[in-house]
């Protein structure tokens, strides 16, 4: 599934270079010849900018990002701190600003504006290094049905790497495709780099879920659907996270994470993956508000529920028992209010 809920969890593992694996640098084909790239990348990859009252850090996010050459389309989700007048000083841009927060459904909307067949996502909080792009880009042209390319996340200045970047190097997940790189089963929403068509099949972010933890309601369709997903470590995104908007969000992706389990899962794992939720969880005022919310969705569940092919949801369940194995005693899951039990998410 996606990252878990923490009260804990380190941004940084100790070495940034500590899942570097056997992908050829971008001047390197995979068969391991030197050849130049086609490079030609804002015909093929395009950037969307997801932000939410950020007006005092996105500046240096466009500056990044005008930087890549490539198409640039801000979605602006229902700011109201003013970001637009910022925003209105880079032309470059291509802004669509949306009367009210829809949450992750607002990349769809990014996606639709764009006409490139790769599109990078990211939010206002972090930008890519160009030479990884052409390298992804590169990928997805040699690989059909490689639907998304996962980025190594990198963390403020001191470029530590982040604790989901360690966790995606050292996937379990056996590959059944021929595409060489970690296998994914999710990712990070504001560090992937997407094949329009794998998106766009697999339906895009369910508005439903709002925010927090929803890359997972988006890796399941896609993957069943037969797309693959890869740890790209050249691929860099550099993250100065902020963790705003967390605290008010933990009760939706505790929400988010076990609803995606019983609309997808077979029913023992989408059992064992609740109960551990459940009991990983900080419990205070947002773990109750998740519990109304989880009640509340039952009949969605009921309605929708469609589960996953055995083998898929074996290979789930070998993320599952990494998991359970690094879990802490529910006696000291206690956490004060103010601090953020999910990743942050803007």
């Amino acid at each position: 599934m996606g990252p878990l809920p923490t009260d804990d969890r380190k941004d940084t593992v100790s070495s940034a270079s500590s899942d570097r694996t056997s992908w050829p640098s971008p001047a390197v084909s995979l068969n391991g010849s030197i050849e130049p790239l086609r490079d030609a990348l804002a015909a093929r990859l395009s950037v969307v900018l997801l932000t939410y009252n950020c007006s005092h850090r996105i500046a240096t996010t466009l500056k990044h990002l005008i930087a890549l050459e490539v198409p640039v389309v801000v979605v602006d989700n229902g700011s109201t701190d003013g970001v637009d007048a910022v925003i209105a000083h880079y032309p470059e841009v291509t802004v669509v600003r949306l009367p009210h927060n829809i949450g992750a459904a607002a990349r769809n909307v990014g996606l639709e504006r764009t006409t490139t067949p790769y599109v990078a996502f990211c939010d206002d909080d972090g930008w890519y290094e160009r030479d990884g792009l052409v390298l992804a880009a590169d990928l997805l042209d040699r690989y059909p049905r490689l639907g998304l390319v996962n980025a190594r996340i990198l963390v403020r200045d001191e470029e530590g790497l982040d604790v989901v970047s360690a966790e995606m190097a050292a996937s379990p997940v056996p590959d059944r495709a021929g595409i060489p790189g970690p296998v994914l089963l999710s990712f990070m929403a504001g560090a992937a780099v997407v094949r329009r068509e794998s998106y766009r099949e697999s339906g895009g972010y369910d508005e439903r879920f709002f925010i927090g933890g929803e890359e997972e309601t988006l890796a399941v369709p896609m993957v069943r659907r037969g797309w693959q997903m890869r740890y790209v470590p050249e691929v860099v995104m550099h993250h100065y996270p902020s963790v705003a908007n967390a605290t008010s969000l933990r009760h939706v992706g505790l929400r988010n994470t076990v609803v995606n389990a019983w609309l997808h899962r077979r029913f023992g794992s989408a059992l064992r993956w609740t109960v551990f939720s459940l009991a990983d969880a900080p419990k205070n005022r947002s773990y109750v508000r998740g519990l109304v919310l989880l009640t509340r969705a039952v009949p969605w569940i009921v309605r929708e529920r469609d589960p996953i092919p055995r083998e898929l949801d074996g290979d789930l369940r070998l993320l599952d028992e990494r998991r359970f194995r690094a879990r802490r005693r529910v006696w000291t899951r206690r956490e004060q209010m103010g601090r953020s039990a999910y990743p942050p998410t803007g």
